[in-house]
């Protein structure tokens, strides 16, 4: 059952992906409308007063930060060659 939904989006690529940005363009919206959550009066910190979306956009910079560090420190020593065990 899953296999085959998994499939029918695969085989429609296109599809898939304009819906993605569909959806995607439906929650923008959706958060602009609604004035970005109305959370200014149970914001915790000046930051999330003044600048809206500032924990998406905290979150997609940290993701980043972490992916490109893990890639650099395993660049460091931690990736071998593939024969390192048969000599």
């Amino acid at each position: 059952m899953i296999v085959q939904f998994i499939d029918f989006f695969r085989n429609r690529m296109k599809m898939t992906i304009r819906l993605c940005y569909g959806v995607l363009l439906f929650w923008v919206i959706f958060d602009i409308l609604l004035g970005f959550a109305g959370e200014k009066e149970h914001a915790h910190t000046w930051v999330e007063v003044y600048f809206p979306g500032w924990w998406a956009l905290f979150g997609f910079v940290s993701c980043t930060l972490i992916i490109y560090i893990s890639k650099w420190f395993g660049h460091l020593g931690i990736m071998t060659r593939e024969d390192y065990y048969d000599e």
